[in-house]
């Protein structure tokens, strides 16, 4: 047997079961996550209020992560509430001593407040996150009230101060005098109605707003952070978090659930970024995860008092496409109209009746013309771009890709362009017969709005790289023709970063991606391709499998296509598997 993954939640007790470590446990269940729960702070509190906090002491918080470290070092540490600056001092003495030892990411949840309105953090402890545990931070998750006090936002005391704690040398924090001033916190003006310290902001900040909050928080020393929003008064209807990583920053939006129940949302939700970062997924994929668990755990939230209830995360969540979020390209998408895109599509796209089969890759309308006579009914033109292109290679493209689609058409297959796809607006000016455009990931990025916008208005079929779960969703919101999944095996044809996705991830992508899903990569004999089709691929990519003689290599090929599809489906795995090696 595989020994789960551990991961170390040091947070609080809550007495009504809703929150802290009692959603820590759920989250942790639903991943198939071994959680270790570490006492931080003992909470007296119901569905209806916040009665009492006391935080442990320093050296009792010590005690129990001393007791847990040669027995069950964990791969991931979540702080949810500390309860004071002597514990947060605890906190960032230990994840120094487990680094190292070995790589142990840290998702930093700072429970400032509780939904009910008790403030859990002042000046002291503000400070302690500022100076301790944001520089360590492998990942930050507050929500846009969180985010703002600890930017210190609008000066005062508020603002970031130096901190200089006493520690003793085997870890434990001080709370004598002089360690840590606690002064009343003076925050910035509260919209009419907000308290100070509330979990749930009721009055979200405008978009363009959190995009700089999180960049701010980056510029203290945290790696990655996820600003958590909830319902958006900009985008409502919709539960955005703007998430801004190493690998991508975007909103992850899914449609709003309508429940009452949400006590421990922020725990579930930072709890679940913990568990995919133990299981090896980079933070902006840990997020896509997360943002998954966090909406199955809200449709399942359930009455337990007279006030809000708990989510109840539980596992399940990985394997319903519904729950796969959109991610924007920017700090602004109008998530409406892709929604209303996607049910449109959604009825009319399976791998049944979408089925691509052979996708040839080639680099020449001369090798176009081959494979076309061939049979092979898809065919992208690949030809990049030199550094310094002049007029003569802009005339031989256009050329190219000319006569290539001349080919195309004649055999009644489709031509996708690669990159090229001004170039390809323009050919398809007058006809749109029989053509199509690949970019990947780096290329629409670049685009920025303005050019995808141009690019949506072009009409033109479009076909998108994914290598990620996070490419994955982002991927979503332009409702491509197809999603490429890869590289499936290992590649030799450019260096990459990615670990190969294998069937198993294969199978995840099309379950999940809500449009033709194209393998790609490391695919160079028929078995491999049979493979690829029986994991639900609506096209196999060749790149250099068909030889120099395409008109004897084409037929096998398909036939190994439709001997995969023929076969047994490949099952859907109840989560994939990382695709990027995570480093703290």
């Amino acid at each position: 047997m595989v020994a789960k993954p551990i991961i170390w939640s040091i947070a609080g007790n809550d007495s009504g079961g809703g929150a802290g470590l009692s959603a820590d446990q759920r989250a942790a269940e639903a991943f198939g996550v071994h959680l270790c729960p570490v006492v931080a702070a003992i909470t007296a509190q119901s569905s209806v209020g916040v009665a009492r906090v006391e935080a442990v002491s320093p050296e009792v918080l010590d005690a129990q992560l001393a007791a847990l470290a040669d027995d069950m070092p964990p791969a991931a540490i979540k702080t949810g509430l500390l309860g004071s600056a002597g514990n947060v001092a605890v906190v960032a003495r230990w994840v120094d001593k487990l680094r190292a030892r070995g790589p142990v990411a840290l998702v930093v949840d700072p429970v400032l407040g509780a939904s009910t309105g008790a403030a859990f953090a002042d000046d002291a402890v503000l400070r302690a996150y500022r100076e301790l545990l944001l520089p360590r931070a492998t990942l930050l998750t507050p929500n846009e009230r969180e985010a703002r006090r600890l930017v210190g936002e609008g000066g005062g005391e508020d603002a970031p101060q130096p901190l200089t704690p006493a520690l003793s040398p085997n870890g434990r924090g001080s709370e004598q005098p002089g360690s840590f001033q606690s002064d009343a916190a003076v925050l910035p003006p509260l919209p009419a109605g907000e308290r100070a310290g509330v979990r749930g902001t009721a009055h979200p900040a405008p978009v363009a707003v959190v995009p700089a909050l999180a960049q701010a928080l980056r510029a203290q020393g945290t790696q990655a952070v996820a600003i958590t929003g909830g319902d958006s008064a900009p985008a409502p209807g919709w539960s955005l978090d703007w998430i801004d990583t190493p690998h991508a920053s975007g909103w992850l939006a899914l449609p709003r659930i309508d429940t009452r129940h949400t006590h421990g949302t922020g725990c579930t939700f930072a709890t679940s970024a913990a568990c995919a970062m133990a299981l090896g997924f980079v933070a902006a994929d840990a997020l896509v995860l997360a943002k998954m668990a966090t909406t199955h755990a809200l449709r399942h939230g359930y009455a337990a008092g007279q006030g809000a209830g708990p989510v109840a995360a539980r596992g399940g969540f990985a394997n319903d496409p519904a729950l796969m979020p959109i991610m924007s390209w920017g700090d602004d998408s109008d998530f409406d109209s892709c929604l209303r895109l996607i049910d449109k599509r959604q009825s009319a796209i399976s791998s049944k009746n979408a089925n691509l089969d052979l996708y040839a890759i080639v680099d020449s309308a001369e090798r176009v013309q081959q494979v076309v006579q061939a049979g092979v009914k898809l065919v992208q033109l690949r030809i990049k771009t030199p550094d310094a292109p002049d007029a003569q290679w802009h005339a031989a493209l256009r050329h190219a890709h000319a006569e290539a689609l001349a080919a195309c058409r004649a055999a009644q297959a489709t031509l996708v362009v690669n990159d090229h796809w001004r170039l390809a607006a323009e050919m398809a000016a007058s006809d749109k017969n029989g053509l199509a455009v690949h970019l990947g990931q780096e290329d629409l990025l670049a685009l920025g709005e303005a050019g995808r916008a141009e690019l949506r208005a072009s009409d033109l079929k479009l076909g998108i790289s994914s290598h990620s779960l996070w490419e994955l969703a982002r991927t979503r919101s332009l409702q491509p023709w197809y999603v490429a999944c890869g590289p499936v095996w290992p590649t030799l044809t450019k260096a990459m970063p990615w670990r190969p996705q294998g069937r198993d991830n294969l199978a995840w992508w099309v379950h999940m991606a809500g449009v033709p899903v194209v393998a790609i990569g490391g695919i160079l004999a028929p078995a491999q391709a049979s493979q690829a089709a029986q994991s639900g691929a609506s096209a196999v990519c060749v790149v250099r499998g068909l030889s120099d003689e395409p008109a004897q290599t084409v037929p096998v090929w398909q036939a190994a296509i439709a001997a995969g599809r023929a076969a047994p489906p490949l099952p859907v795995p109840g989560l994939p598997h990382p695709s990027l090696p995570m480093t703290t």
